[in-house]
């Protein structure tokens, strides 16, 4: 395909994307035969690491804490097996399978309420299954805001507070949304004495409340949840684009600098983004939006347009240039509409955008509208040919972050096209993370880098400069131990991350008295928490999609010229680089 129509092509795509305004909001991704029962569960992606879908006998959608309590009980009487869905279902590892097919799924989409917002202690009380846009609106309308935030607003609280998420600042408590938890119930198993469930009200005067606010789910059902929040407040944004010579000095200071600093990087174009971003008075006018452009709703014509010709074809081809021009065309497009931030909420005039924090921390738009027949749907909606990813995401201490910018930067400069992928997925996102009272929180204040990159339909396909984002993660988690995001990443980046958690022995205390039995866990958290077995798997073609790190060609996909070959700077990492392919003697 010609350069001329590959521009045009992407260029088409995202003018449609700024255009659309309505969407099919996702699908269930818990399917049941009848009544629910006989259902299956997958993620929001349609893919777990190891490409399964789970199964579970029932599904059960509790309405009142009441329901739940009544629910768990029942279950740990059977001593079967429970996990808890939410809404939406982003976390990427296989954290909502029951084991086996006799288990039950606890959704929490009705556990959706508002309890309580109290002005005068500025606390806000919810239910696990509110998201993290009602939270966010409810309190904007009592004057009062959740200072930091995943910056993706389909969240809901139960899920981002299981698995740590977070948003952007060293300020304060940090940006992970479990350090402003001051209250949690947590509904677990019992004994036959305490009619087989037990509700612990946790406070900040327990210190369970530590091992609660991050748990994988392995505690049991987080009920309600209090947040201490802040009065509303107003935001100033400016987008600022420069090299990233100095990106390793840069980053280690700049989040210090302003509150909700951030950091987009396009190593392959040596540029990098910085967010200057800061509260200031609420006297200021502005009535700024931030509506981020790859999560408003898109037309599906243009997703499976953009897969197979952007993305499939270049793939195939190995067409490296390709990729760097559709970098660059979607990075340019991006910057240029300032990621969707508007003046006015309706059109982008100039820096700063200036708004009520409310409506800059988050978004999400594609999860909006009523049903257009898939005329439109999220980009990742699997019911549309459209994008399908990997993503690898972990924290840098930045004591060392320095160190590994530049180390990634070498990459690029030996292979200067080799991540030009990343930039097609608006590149490398950094957001500062402080060091966490939870037992599972982060260890130190540190960098999360946020990567997503190609997928292939094919679990034996292997990707064009595979080895060079191999050699990238590696770097980061073994290097320069890299603590791994619990609701993302690829099946590598778990391999013996519990061991860097300084009071994970406290958390297993914990989950030991709140589930002894373990019918909150399944195979996956017992080998993430290192209980049992290990979280690879060893397979023909298992680390072209991180299930394993490779020792044998055969890991790799010789037939297709990929073979196990140290990395290029970290020779300890083993990675599938392209040889070519061997001739037969």
């Amino acid at each position: 395909m010609g350069v001329a129509l590959r521009r045009a092509l992407r260029s088409t795509f995202l003018f449609l994307v700024l255009l659309v305004v309505r969407c099919t909001p996702p699908d269930d991704h818990i399917k049941c035969v009848s009544k629910n029962t006989n259902c299956t569960i997958t993620n929001s992606y349609g893919t777990f690491p190891d490409r399964s879908i789970c199964q579970a006998a029932n599904a059960a959608y509790p309405t009142t804490e009441e329901e739940l309590i009544s629910l768990v009980a029942s279950a740990t009487k059977a001593k079967r097996k429970m996990k808890v869905a939410t809404r939406y279902s982003h976390s990427i590892p296989k954290l909502v399978c029951p084991d086996g097919s006799d288990g039950l799924l606890i959704s929490t989409n009705y556990l959706n309420r508002v309890l309580e917002i109290d002005l005068n202690s500025m606390r806000m009380s919810v239910e696990s299954g509110v998201t993290q846009r009602q939270l966010i609106d409810e309190a904007a309308k009592a004057g009062l805001a959740l200072p930091y935030a995943p910056y993706w607003w389909g969240l809901t609280i139960g899920g981002l507070l299981s698995t740590g998420a977070h948003g952007s600042t060293l300020w304060g408590k940090g940006s992970s949304v479990h350090d402003y938890v001051v209250e949690l119930t947590m509904v677990s198993p019992g004994g036959p004495e305490d009619g087989f469930v037990k509700v612990r009200r946790l406070d900040e005067s327990n210190s369970e409340l530590n091992a609660a606010k991050v748990s994988l789910g392995v505690l049991g059902v987080i009920s309600k949840v209090t947040l201490q929040l802040q009065p509303l407040f107003k935001r100033s944004i400016t987008y600022v684009v420069k090299n990233d010579l100095d990106l390793g000095d840069e980053a280690a200071s700049f989040g210090r600098q302003h509150e909700f600093a951030d950091i987009t990087w396009y190593p392959s174009q040596h540029k990098a983004v910085y967010r200057v971003d800061d509260r200031i008075s609420s006297n200021i006018s502005g009535n700024g939006l931030y509506n981020f452009i790859p999560f408003r709703s898109t037309l599906s014509v243009g997703l499976a347009l953009v897969r197979t010709t952007a993305e499939e074809n270049q793939e195939s081809l190995s067409d490296a240039e390709g990729k760097c021009i559709s970098a660059k065309l979607s990075t340019t497009t991006l910057l240029t509409s300032a990621y969707g931030l508007t003046n006015n909420g309706i059109i982008f005039t100039g820096y700063p955008v200036i708004g009520y924090h409310n409506r800059l921390q988050s978004s999400g738009t594609c999860l909006d509208s009523p049903e257009d027949g898939l005329l439109t749907a999220c980009p990742w909606d699997t019911r549309v040919k459209g994008e399908y990813f990997l993503q690898t995401t972990f924290s840098v201490s930045l004591s060392v972050v320095k160190n590994f910018i530049q180390d990634v930067q070498q990459l690029v400069n030996l292979e200067p096209k080799g991540l030009c992928v990343l930039e097609q997925y608006n590149g490398i996102l950094m957001r500062y993370v402080k060091a966490s009272s939870a037992y599972l929180g982060k260890q130190e204040d540190a960098i999360d880098f946020d990567i997503t990159y190609y997928r292939s339909k094919d679990p034996k396909n292997p990707r064009l400069y595979e080895d060079i984002l191999e050699e990238i993660e590696q770097l980061a988690l073994f290097k320069y131990g890299a603590l791994p995001h619990w609701g993302k990443n690829r099946n590598l980046a778990f391999v013996g991350a519990v061991n860097k958690y300084a009071n994970a022995g406290e958390f297993l205390r914990v989950k030991q008295m709140y589930d002894p039995t373990g019918l909150f866990s399944n195979e996956w958290t017992g080998q993430v928490l290192g209980l049992k077995g290990n979280v690879t798997i060893v397979k023909e073609g298992c680390a072209l999609e991180g299930l394993c790190i490779c020792s044998e060609d055969i890991h790799c996909s010789p037939s297709k010229g990929y073979f196990c070959r140290p990395g290029k700077i970290y020779e300890k990492a083993r990675v599938c680089s392209f040889i070519g392919k061997k001739k037969l003697l």
